[in-house]
């Protein structure tokens, strides 16, 4: 294996029980969706890249956690904020908080998988 390279990770994210609203969702987050067949939609925004699947399992969701880097934590908690985004889909942000690995707000998506943006 030593001279294959891995090129992307690209996990399959569990929608939770509305498909549509997840897309929507995530699309408000600034990812664009590339492809969609209905059950599935390949979402991007800059290096990072997601399949979002139509699949309401919450146990699974409640437990899946995924880290995205940003250059900016502050502004994108406030963009988040200023978009009315916890109000528009019933998603929860928190404050930033200090970690060993920078500074980090964590964001749970309508289906309850716990996205941590990290600066």
């Amino acid at each position: 294996m030593n001279n294959i390279q891995f090129l992307a990770l690209q996990p399959f994210i569990p929608s939770g029980s509305d498909f549509e609203k997840a897309k929507a969702f995530f699309t408000e987050l600034g990812f664009t969706v590339n492809w969609s067949d209905g059950s599935y939609a390949g979402l991007e925004k800059d290096s990072c890249r997601f399949i979002l699947q139509k699949y309401d399992q919450p146990q699974f969701a409640e437990n899946l956690m995924l880290t995205i880097a940003v250059n900016d934590v502050a502004a994108f908690r406030d963009e988040v904020l200023a978009r009315e985004l916890p109000e528009k889909y019933g998603i929860r942000i928190g404050g930033i908080q200090s970690q060993p690995y920078g500074k980090e707000v964590n964001l749970i998506d309508p289906a309850g998988v716990c996205w941590h943006f990290v600066e």
